[in-house]
């Protein structure tokens, strides 16, 4: 055995943070959450723009979200996959900058426009009040400037993108014991996480109190009324569970997060910081399908486009001329002379315009129809075309 062969084996081993079957699940769970989180956030953007009555301010923020989940899907997702294909990371330190940037940046897109949720709910619902889209564009625009902010310092030097422990994906170099990188860490999650949470919580509450308290009015218990507040219980509803399932696949990322930051390294292993990563990501596939199955609008919508595409497929197949078939004539013999009774002799051909009957048989006249033999009586030919 080559000594060099065996050098380079050993090395590689050691590269290998887990098992060759754990890469190809891994990369089977991680391709099935891009596949997914693709083509449902491509399904709302089209509903989105082929539809108007879908273009609200609400719904311009759900977009949002739909944009910040699909960039994820197509640049995040897919050097991680490749990653797990390969069994680690064999991209340059340029492309790990920038999936830790590009991963941080749509994530804190999306949890920043779920508080903007809560917020025009909580002033709509408690306030009376409704926003425009002036103010909704002037939101997602602040909501990018204050993403791109928080995700350009590490890109200018305070803290950085690094190598994550699975060696899969990229991100804050959240282990750095450094003064300057542990306060960035610090301010990150207190500004990217908990404070958004807290806008969420403090918007969703108020909601709940409000909706409480006007069903227990009585005066206020008309038809109109009973109305509005159902409609709100069910947008409120559908937020409160696209922020709780958002929550609940974040949550657990970011105490990893701080347990690496704040804690003993030793405590993180590659499998316990993997399982936190890849639940993350797959917050990109199910937002799509909780507007979707919670939203009576975009069902409708949803509904309405596939059914005028199964029509437009039929019209066309109709439409598609048939190419012509050429059958032979088959002449079949329906009766015949029997003992001593001459019956009609009857021959019935077919072909693809028209049936036609030859009678032969003196009998003929007594039918009430012209023959095309003319004046003979011997043959007689009846032509009929079907409808």
């Amino acid at each position: 055995m080559n000594p060099s062969n065996g050098t380079r084996a050993e090395r590689s081993a050691e590269q290998s943070v887990f098992a060759a079957g754990t890469y190809k699940l891994l990369a089977f769970a991680i391709g099935t959450i891009g596949v997914f989180g693709f083509c449902n956030n491509v399904v709302v953007i089209v509903l989105y723009c082929k539809f108007k009555r879908l273009r609200t301010p609400t719904n311009l923020l759900l977009l949002n979200i739909s944009v910040s989940d699909l960039l994820v899907s197509v640049t995040g997702i897919n050097f991680t996959f490749v990653a797990c294909v390969k069994g680690g990371w064999v991209w340059s330190q340029a492309t790990c900058v920038w999936d830790g940037f590009s991963n941080s940046l749509f994530g804190i897109v999306s949890i920043m426009t779920l508080a903007a949720l809560a917020y025009e709910r909580y002033i709509r619902v408690v306030h009376a009040q409704v926003v425009d889209f002036r103010w909704a564009w002037r939101a997602i625009a602040h909501i990018w400037l204050y993403s791109l902010a928080w995700t350009g310092a590490p890109l200018l030097g305070w803290n950085r993108y690094t190598l994550e422990i699975h060696q899969l994906g990229c991100s804050l170099d959240w282990a750095s014991k450094d003064p300057n990188d542990a306060s960035f860490i610090l301010l990150f999650l207190l500004a990217c996480f908990f404070v958004p949470v807290g806008i969420m919580i403090y918007c969703y509450g108020n909601i709940l109190y409000t909706v409480q308290m006007l069903r227990s009015i009585q005066d206020l218990q008309t038809v109109q009324i009973i109305r509005i507040l159902r409609y709100e219980k069910k947008v409120a509803a559908m937020f409160l569970l696209m922020i709780s399932c958002f929550l609940l696949c974040w949550t657990p990322y970011a105490a990893v997060s701080m347990i690496e930051a704040f804690g003993r390294k030793s405590m993180v292993s590659p499998t316990v910081a993997i399982i936190p990563s890849f639940f993350a990501k797959s917050s990109t596939a199910y937002n799509p399908l909780i507007y979707v199955f919670m939203n009576r609008k975009f069902r409708r919508c949803l509904l309405q486009l596939l059914c005028s595409r199964l029509s437009w497929l039929q019209r066309s197949l109709k439409e598609r001329p048939l190419a012509p078939v050429e059958r032979p004539i088959r002449p079949i013999v329906v009766s015949n002379a029997c003992g001593s009774r001459v019956r009609p002799k009857k021959r019935v051909t077919f072909s693809t315009s028209s049936i036609v009957f030859i009678i032969t048989s003196d009998d003929f006249h007594h039918l009430g129809v012209t023959s095309k033999s003319g004046g003979s009586s011997e043959v007689n030919v009846i032509q009929v075309r079907p409808l």
